[in-house]
């Protein structure tokens, strides 16, 4: 009896984690699965390829956990943040399309430049004021989108209902002061491999 019981919570544990990454809420990254058009699998899938490519990352070089930031959706892998040489962002995408079940791989890694608070506190206020218009506008489900900036670039991923809201998003995204390029990577329910019923 104890056995099956640890065994119950054990994978009770393991699917939480799984889908736990998916489900930060308003202000973390990823989507909200109550508002998640994926299948709970598609969304399992995402979080394992995402965990693995993380974990492979980090046996390369733990500086990755800091300054590489993937993101999955329906199979798709983006990848945003810095890297030191041309040679570690070729490395990184390869090392991407490895992961089972990836369907693409767009890769944005930038090369390390010196370090400018004042460029980071900016693009940390770029970020802040777009996530705060994507909250307040009605027509967006905001918990569906990760926002990243890099520069005065803003990379956008996530999930819109419908063409409108993709628009909206890409709207709120260029009406930000200082913001000099959007780059989104956002996909309608229609374009995801399995809908949820």
């Amino acid at each position: 009896m104890k056995i099956k019981n640890i065994l119950l919570i054990t994978l009770i544990i393991f699917l939480t984690n799984c889908v736990g990454y998916s489900s930060q809420g308003v202000l973390g990254t990823g989507v909200s699965i109550a508002l998640d058009p994926r299948s709970i699998g598609t969304q399992i899938d995402d979080s394992i390829m995402q965990k693995n490519l993380s974990a492979k990352l980090i046996t390369i070089n733990k500086s990755y956990f800091i300054n590489v930031k993937t993101q999955v959706l329906d199979g798709r892998i983006f990848i945003t943040g810095k890297v030191e040489t041309i040679e570690e962002k070729f490395k990184i995408t390869k090392l991407a399309w490895e992961i089972k079940g990836t369907r693409s791989v767009k890769n944005d890694l930038k090369i390390k430049n010196k370090f400018d608070f004042k460029q980071i506190a900016k693009d940390t206020l770029i970020t802040s004021q777009l996530r705060a218009a994507m909250i307040t506008n009605k027509k967006i489900v905001g918990v569906n989108y990760s926002i990243d900036t890099y520069k005065k670039k803003i990379y956008i991923y996530g999930i819109a209902k419908d063409k409108d809201e993709r628009s909206e998003v890409i709207n709120e995204a260029k009406n930000i002061l200082d913001v000099e390029d959007v780059i989104s990577s956002i996909f309608l329910v229609e374009d995801l491999r399995v809908i949820k019923n």
